[in-house]
């Protein structure tokens, strides 16, 4: 950009001077193509970036990956046993926790992504704090993005809707009343490791809840525990007794108090 007006001051420059000292026309295009060839310098033209069509109010583009569209849970398996979903699956092609049944995850691992989710806390929720809608979305099994009743539901600050569980408050509590859809527009990349497991780069997360970033670039600490306590190695303890490994799918959480609702839930890999 700075170039850019560089050039322009010059052009009006060398413009405002040739009219001024009546310099013949010659002279002035040579002067031009000089910036001209200067300003060529700036211009990158390969790679051409892939060209995509973008979604229609909320829907997956075209180079997403459909994790749920409402037609079934082909893609999703139960978090312990990799037995079938027993969650409901709704006319309204969404889905909702059927609690006690246990959480669910994609048969996929993924690494760094763009990742789109709607969820809906019931319309009629009882309880209060944690025990009020209450659900999360394990990026790489590991580390949740709180989903939580937050509408007229005081709980720890690091513990409502779009915190990063027990890490990182949201900027702004950007809930919608029970009942109403909501959304998730999530960028996550992954940490980084050397040959032993040890982290060399923390993760982040940026969130934009119902369209209002509430975590921009936010550092991840490292899994997520209910007693906040972390880890940041390579195969630390991941959700629900499954040690180890290279596990990284994502994960919907079973929770008491939950009864809540997902659709339209899609990634991008990034």
């Amino acid at each position: 950009m700075m170039k850019l007006k560089l050039f322009i001051f010059f052009f009006f420059i060398s413009k405002l001077f040739f009219s001024q000292n009546h310099i013949d026309k010659k002279k002035y295009d040579s002067i031009m193509k000089y910036w001209l060839e200067i300003a060529k310098k700036y211009e990158v033209w390969e790679p051409e970036p892939k060209k995509i069509e973008p979604g229609i109010l909320g829907s997956p583009p075209s180079d997403a990956i459909v994790l749920f569209d409402g037609n079934g849970f082909s893609k999703w398996y139960h978090s312990v046993t990799r037995k079938p979903v027993k969650w409901y699956l709704n006319k309204d092609k969404s889905m909702t926790v059927n609690e006690g049944s246990g959480s669910i995850e994609t048969k996929l691992e993924h690494g760094s992504i763009q990742l789109h989710v709607e969820w809906k806390i019931p319309e009629k929720v009882e309880g209060n704090g944690q025990i009020r809608g209450n659900s999360g979305i394990y990026l790489q099994r590991r580390y949740e993005v709180q989903v939580l009743d937050s509408y007229n539901n005081r709980t720890y600050s690091n513990g409502q809707a779009a915190s990063i569980y027990k890490q990182s408050m949201p900027m702004v509590n950007a809930s919608r009343a029970p009942g109403e859809w909501q959304s998730y527009d999530i960028i996550f990349n992954e940490p980084l490791y050397d040959i032993n497991g040890n982290q060399t780069q923390a993760g982040t997360i940026t969130i934009f809840h119902n369209g209002i970033l509430v975590q921009n670039n936010t550092k991840i600490q490292g899994t997520t525990s209910f007693i906040g306590m972390v880890e940041t190695n390579k195969d630390a303890f991941p959700l629900d007794g499954i040690k180890g490994g290279s596990h990284r799918s994502l994960l919907i959480q079973d929770h008491v108090g939950g009864g809540v609702s997902y659709r339209n839930i899609w990634m991008r890999k990034i």
